[in-house]
């Protein structure tokens, strides 16, 4: 038996399509259950700090994240503002702030801005000025993608402030959220392959000095569901992520190299029907797991027993009954 989940969070990210009142009716049915926290993601549907702001006055016992907002899209003052405002109306929960660099196809076909280059060093200074215009003081910053002249966030906060999770793939991005964020949040990975990524992450945080080292969040997607009624679902999902180099390098390192190699290559030869079904299904049940009550309970403290701190589960809606599906799912991830 795996360990139980003592701390549980939920996205409303891969239900988004379905409409954002869902979020409100999650975030309700979440804090009934028992999860500490509520998260969204951002590309071109319902927008993250809108959708928290409801699900928040609808749960106000939750947590409330981003998971994740791609940098490319807001200026550091313009997120920074936007999760201060949500900090000063929510001062007793936290509010986590999850950032990443996304990819080209979200930033330049969808929202028409360069995706740039130097990914790191880019969220390097995304990190540090987030963190300096928090802290309150006027923040003079020169640096090679932003630059800031005695600018000063016009929000008043208290003690607490937003936390920065940093959406996390490969080493050295795991390592730079060791050594910066306040938590790295990991995503489409199996089980098997946290303890990898949490070893990356606790190298980053011997840098920090003080012994302190950032939470780890996790994705886990999951749904109570019949595989007939998800696996086409499955496949198409994990094949549109191994088609971005980032996701591919990662579905390699946790020993899906032959799918992803496989993938590609029909992927090349634009045999798109052969690229999917290329996802082998010991691919899917690693990350897009679907099943029983019991096995995905299961399944979602592999994740905990692993080493990641804060389970949070993305519900995959897949059956006759969509909404069904992700009640079942909820009450699966959390039960005893």
């Amino acid at each position: 038996m795996t360990s139980p989940i003592e701390h549980a969070g939920f996205t409303f990210a891969s239900i988004m399509a379905l409409g954002p009142q869902l979020a409100v009716e999650t975030a309700r049915r979440a804090e009934q259950l028992g999860y500490e926290s509520f998260w969204t993601a951002e590309t071109t549907g319902p927008e993250a700090f809108t959708t928290l702001t409801a699900a928040g006055a609808a749960a106000p016992s939750l947590g409330l994240g981003t998971g994740v907002i791609p940098i490319q899209l807001r200026t550091p003052m313009t997120v920074a503002m936007a999760a201060a405002t949500l900090q000063a109306l929510n001062p007793d929960r936290d509010v986590l702030v999850g950032i990443g660099i996304s990819s080209p196809v979200v930033t330049e076909r969808w929202h028409g801005v360069d995706y740039g280059d130097r990914p790191l060093a880019r969220c390097r200074e995304y990190i540090t000025l987030l963190k300096e215009i928090w802290a309150g003081d006027a923040v003079t910053f020169d640096g090679d993608f932003w630059s800031l002249k005695r600018s000063r966030l016009g929000v008043r906060l208290g003690e607490r402030k937003p936390k920065v999770v940093l959406g996390a793939l490969n080493p050295k991005m795991l390592a730079l959220g060791g050594e910066l964020a306040d938590g790295v949040l990991l995503n489409y990975l199996p089980a098997s392959h946290v303890p990898w990524s949490v070893e990356r992450i606790r190298e980053g945080a011997s840098l920090r000095g003080d012994g302190t080292a950032p939470k780890v969040y996790a994705y886990v997607h999951a749904g109570v569901t019949e595989r007939e009624h998800g696996i086409d679902n499955a496949r198409k999902d994990l094949f549109s992520y191994a088609v971005v180099d980032a996701y591919a390098k990662s579905f390699e390192r946790a020993g899906f190299g032959d799918d992803v190699a496989e993938l590609r290559e029909r992927h090349a030869a634009k045999d798109r029907e052969g690229a999917v079904g290329a996802v082998s299904d010991a691919f899917v049940d690693a990350i897009d797991f679907m099943g029983t009550h019991d096995q995905v309970r299961d399944f979602a403290r592999e994740y905990a027993q692993a080493g990641v701190d804060v389970p949070i589960l993305m519900p995959l809606p897949w059956g006759p009954d969509r909404r069904q599906v992700i009640e079942d799912t909820m009450g699966a991830f959390v039960s005893a």
